[in-house]
Parts: C-alpha cells; structure tokens; sequence
C-alpha cells in the first residue's frame, strides 16, 4: 500500500485530503507541526508527498529543495497560489506536479494515481498492510495471521481499512460511519455495531482476540 504524506497547515484541507486518500486505499500521513518537517518525513519514509507553499516555519519552495537533498520522492504541490510564476518556480526546484485549489478531487487522484505508477513501475508496492502480525489483503478482502485465512465482506473490509490506517488511535464510530457513507457503502450507527461483532467473530475463528478494542464512549482502537 502506498503511503502518502500530507504538508498542509489549514486543518479543514488537510483532513479532507485525508479522509479522500484514505476511501481510495491509501496509506496517510499528516504533518500537523512543522518545525521538524524533514525530520518527519525521513522517518515516515512516504511514497508521494502533496506539498502546500504556504507552510509555517518554512516554505513550501524550501522544504522541497531540502526533501530533494537525500530524496526523489514525488511530490505534488497543492496550493492556492495559482501563478505561472509559482507553477515554474514548484517544477524547477523538484516538484513533479502542481495543483491548484480548489481542486477537483477526481482529477488529483488521477494525478496521483498516475505518478505514483511512473515512479513505482518497477518496484513491487504491496497491496497487503500488515500490524501486529494480522494481514489484510486489499484485492481478496482476505485477512490473515499465522497462515489462517477468513474472507471479509466488503463493509468489513473498509472497516478494518481504516481502523488499520488509524492504528495506534481511538477512531470515533461516527468517523467511521461518515466513511463508509462516503465510499459509497450505507450504515447506520446500529449496523455498524453488527458489522464490528462479526469482524470480531471472524477473528476469533484464527485465533485473535481483543485485537479491536472498545474505548467506551469513544470509539475504537488497534
């Protein structure tokens, strides 16, 4: 799976781009301090990054000339500022592409689809993600652990998706609700309830217990 890293200090934006990258199977990442970004971002180690211009602490134009010091990570600039100035300015210190905003959400995930398959062609980017030791195979909606298998329904599958890319945090059931509504699959809070309970059994059957933890009032977490 291919993570992608976020550079936008504007919340609203940057959890939009988020909860976008995110329906469409991405791995994600989101600077919300910008003081150590390079620090960040060599430890994060992305695949793609989107880059805003106007970023505080530094720049948008200088943080990329830093990232291309020890990186050809793609990166796409996504701003407001929509000069032929700043587009060239973006192109000639490194950036690959450049979008301005507002930006049709179809046409910057085609965009990133497309550089990510230039950029990857040749490398073998799995389409497994992998914690704890459990796996989830994207393209079979199958999960794994210790060579058992069970087969996901396609709900259950976006479920674990985004519990998997929100490990480590308590994940809101009302977040979790919006996103399947928003990938186009239909839940209640009620139905949501049944669909957990079902992963649960099903992980039970391959010998995981207590992988998904209820935070009582607050969500859920790996």
């Amino acid at each position: 799976m291919f993570k992608i890293l976020i550079v936008e200090d504007d919340f609203q934006i940057r959890n939009e781009l988020s909860q976008l990258l995110m329906r469409n199977n991405y791995d994600v990442v989101a600077l919300e301090e910008f003081d150590k970004s390079i620090d960040k971002i060599k430890n994060e180690n992305p695949h793609l990054i989107l880059l805003d211009i106007n970023i505080p602490y530094i720049d948008g134009y200088k943080l990329c000339s830093e990232i291309r010091s020890f990186s050809s990570v793609p990166i796409i600039f996504v701003t407001s500022r929509d000069s032929d100035l700043d587009e060239l300015m973006s192109i000639s210190i490194g950036g690959d592409d450049f979008i301005t905003k507002p930006y049709n959400t179809s046409i910057l995930i085609a965009r990133i689809s497309s550089l990510l398959k230039r950029a990857y062609s040749n490398d073998s980017i799995s389409d497994i993600i992998e914690y704890k030791g459990v796996k989830i195979n994207i393209l079979s909606s199958e999960l794994e652990y210790e060579g058992k298998k069970i087969e996901l329904t396609k709900t259950e599958l976006k479920i674990m998706n985004y519990l998997f890319v929100n490990k480590n945090k308590i994940v809101p059931r009302a977040d979790i609700v919006e996103y399947l509504w928003d990938s186009e699959v239909f839940v209640d809070d009620n139905a949501l309830s049944v669909n957990i309970t079902r992963i649960r059994k099903k992980l039970e059957e391959i010998d995981i217990f207590d992988f998904i933890k209820t935070k009582r009032g607050q969500g859920y977490i790996l």
